[in-house]
């Protein structure tokens, strides 16, 4: 159980420092993908240890199910920013502030 909960913690943190420290979208994407599976390997650790071991493999499943329409509509949006602005540097796109 330990070994699974230090490995989530070992790629949430690579996760959140490509999050953080990367400017290009897919990139950033990528990074949060990774935050995700890290949550992922939680849920079913705790699963294992639990009495009722369908319930964590159920909200994983739910998870990755969550994650993959993320990464659809994620992708979509870096398209339409790259066709509209030509490029998927998220500094250089500050049309959304206000």
């Amino acid at each position: 159980m330990t070994r699974f909960i230090a490995l989530s913690a070992i790629l949430f943190a690579i996760g959140a420092y490509g999050v953080l420290t990367r400017r290009n979208a897919i990139c950033t994407l990528l990074a949060l993908e990774i935050m995700l599976n890290a949550a992922n390997i939680n849920l079913v650790a705790f699963a294992g240890v639990s009495g009722a071991p369908g319930s964590g493999l159920a909200f994983a499943v739910f998870s990755m199910g969550v994650a993959a329409a993320e990464a659809a509509v994620g992708l979509a949006l870096i398209v339409e920013m790259y066709r509209r602005y030509r490029t998927i540097d998220v500094d250089k796109l500050t049309v959304l502030k206000g």
